[in-house]
């Protein structure tokens, strides 16, 4: 060991992440095995309650008789709400193989918060694709971000998201509507710069990224760019990795006029000839503003061969009736 200290070293890294991985692996395998167990629990009930032996409402006697019997068999886990929930997920789930094996008990209680079943094959297919911890998929819920998605689509698109989750095949699929940017906790009536704006979401880097959603890299701000002798500053740069394109983000504190249109063509024919490499696609612009006029942003885009996306932002979170009431009238056309 004294001759060889680096490839000692060497061993006990290795021999740490066998056994990293090796819990980790013992981890998932255990949760998938009582997220199992738990549905199994779940179709007993039911098939209990459909043999018209009682009824298995949440203020039944049954589940209070359930509680008490079992904590006293078997020990804590047991409570009425927590087998009431095992009962929604097997209703929820009718087909054991639809179940994650990435999903945490944790997960599934929140996605069984929602009566939806457009939510719940949503956020359970989203949660596994992108590996959301409980607490982002508990605020990606609260923000509505299917919904959000939703709207964006027709009735055909809906289905398909809450079947297969949000799959970005095109710049499009990058927009939300609008964006939630709760997390920076700028109260809605204050008076702040686009500086300060930019400042405080590479101080929230991370929830920024979740709000963009899968696939963004962040490369850098403020990156410098000399044009013809003039020197500009595009806010925030990123690359896409499933896209494989550059992804310029503008930020506007108010309403996205068309100057910042033009300002943003001219970026992106500055990075197709100048950044991009070979195997990259072409740029992507996205001004985020909290206003846009429909109207002037049609005139203004209309010809312009660059992808420019316009989108909104909002500093506090979407009104739920609201976008509810939007995407029933949606799924009702």
């Amino acid at each position: 060991m004294e001759s060889s200290p680096i490839k000692y070293q060497q061993l006990i890294s290795e021999i740490g992440n066998l056994l990293t991985l090796g819990r980790e692996n013992a981890a998932r395998q255990v949760n998938t095995i009582l997220v199992h167990t738990y549905w199994e629990i779940g179709k007993y009930i039911v098939d209990f309650e459909q043999k018209g032996n009682e009824k298995a409402e949440y203020g039944s006697q049954l589940f209070e008789r359930l509680s008490t019997d079992l904590t006293l068999a078997y020990g804590k886990g047991f409570s009425r709400s927590n087998l009431f929930q095992m009962r929604l997920l097997y209703i929820k789930f009718p087909i054991v193989q639809t179940l994650s094996g990435q999903l945490t008990w944790s997960h599934y209680l929140e996605i069984l918060k929602t009566e939806s079943e457009l939510e719940v094959g949503f956020y359970s297919k989203q949660a596994e694709k992108e590996r959301w911890s409980v607490r982002e998929l508990r605020r990606q819920m609260k923000s509505m971000l299917f919904h959000r998605l939703a709207l964006s689509t027709d009735k055909e698109g809906v289905l398909k998201l809450a079947n297969d989750g949000h799959d970005v095949q095109q710049p499009e699929d990058l927009l939300k509507d609008p964006f939630v940017l709760e997390f920076l906790n700028i109260p809605q009536q204050q008076q702040y710069l686009e500086s300060e704006l930019e400042e405080k979401l590479i101080n929230n880097l991370q929830q920024f990224l979740l709000e963009l959603g899968k696939g963004f890299a962040f490369i850098g701000r403020q990156y410098r760019m000399s044009i013809g002798g003039k020197h500009f500053k595009l806010d925030l740069l990123f690359y896409h990795r499933i896209l494989k394109c550059f992804v310029l983000i503008d930020l506007k504190r108010g309403e996205i006029d068309h100057q910042d249109i033009g300002q943003m063509n001219l970026y992106l024919n500055y990075f197709k000839k100048e950044e991009a490499t070979e195997g990259d696609n072409q740029p992507v612009g996205i001004i985020l503003g909290a206003y846009k006029n429909h109207i002037l942003v049609e005139y203004a885009t209309d010809s312009i061969t660059n992808k420019i996306l316009l989108a909104k932002y909002q500093l506090y979170l979407p009104d739920k009736a609201q976008l509810e009431k939007a995407l029933n009238k949606l799924l009702d056309v």
